[in-house]
């Protein structure tokens, strides 16, 4: 395969670049409305790992990584439309949502328009012949059916954590799964490596969603830049809740009868080790991952990169 040389960081540009493009370049009628979503991108969090499991021993980063990075991230900033929507989110990393600016129904076609410009990036990738393995579809698949999975446990006040951990392999892990999967199968075939890196993905994304529930109880919205202090109120019952529900039983009935507030809650989260206990729960994925990269053949530079991202993602973004 001829490779185009990107070094990591350039790589990470071209990705941006790629995403700004597909935004601005789309027909005036829907280009207004995605004006946001090219300021909203964050830090881009899938495409670094993915480019990162695509450096090859010498550093460099095949054209096409970059294809796959690109659709990536336009596959999650659409998912991000569809979760605002469902939540009723008016900010989304410090800027008004779509759905709060143009309305709930404008905001559904433009997610479902994102996901479209996410298939033409890889559409166009030069090599996808060669990239039969990665069945994209199923991704997506398992992503849709976490967050209906979630849905239909909505106020599900006794949901298991064995439970709530599936719902999360769909609806966060499976695009850091397919992050990893993508990135790697720019430089190899060889299914035990592969599959290597997709547990990889699923260990990072179950990480990272793990914090992000701690930080629904942790940090106000001007902080996060996102609606937090919310999942609660919007019937989502995450592993800090589920955790604190199953340690004071009493607690739970007062909920189910309508009788608990958000500071209470906060306060029984803190004093029951509700967060404590779901760092402990990302703590697992993170020692897992470790050891399994312990025993793959990952070049020194790229070992560097994701324990990095690893490491970010088990104490949050921003510190």
């Amino acid at each position: 395969m001829i490779k185009q040389g990107y070094a990591y960081e350039e790589a990470l540009e071209a990705v941006s670049g790629r995403v700004d493009d597909a935004l601005r370049k789309s027909p005036g009628l829907v280009r207004q409305f995605l004006d946001t979503m090219t300021r909203t991108k964050g830090k881009m969090m899938r495409a670094r790992v993915l480019l990162a499991c695509a450096l090859d021993e010498e550093g460099w980063i095949n054209a096409d990584a970059v294809g796959f990075g690109a659709g990536i991230e336009l596959l999650h900033l659409a998912t991000l439309v569809h979760d605002d929507v469902i939540d009723d989110a008016a900010v989304r990393r410090g800027l008004p949502t779509i759905q709060r600016q143009y309305g709930r129904r404008t905001a559904v076609i433009c997610g479902d328009y994102m996901l479209s410009l996410a298939l033409k990036q890889l559409k166009g990738l030069q090599g996808k012949d060669e990239y039969r393995e990665l069945d994209f579809p199923d991704y997506v698949e398992r992503i849709c059916l976490g967050e209906l999975r979630q849905q239909c446990s909505n106020g599900n006040l006794s949901l298991s954590v064995y439970r709530y951990l599936s719902i999360i392999n769909g609806k966060t892990a499976a695009l850091f799964e397919a992050a990893c999967h993508a990135g790697i199968i720019t430089l190899y075939d060889d299914r035990n490596t592969v599959r290597g890196y997709r547990k990889l993905g699923h260990y990072l994304g179950m990480i990272f969603q793990l914090n992000d529930d701690c930080i629904d109880f942790e940090e106000d919205e001007a902080t996060a830049k996102k609606p937090v202090q919310s999942d609660f109120e919007q019937g989502v019952v995450t592993l800090p809740a589920i955790l604190t529900f199953e340690a004071l039983p009493a607690l739970r009935e007062q909920a189910a009868l309508g009788r608990l507030d958000r500071a209470e809650l906060n306060r029984a989260v803190n004093d029951s080790g509700g967060i404590l206990r779901t760092r402990k729960y990302a703590e697992k994925y993170y020692d897992k991952a470790g050891k399994l990269m312990d025993v793959m053949d990952i070049p020194a530079d790229k070992r560097k990169i994701l324990k990095t991202l690893f490491e970010k993602a088990c104490r949050g973004l921003g510190k």
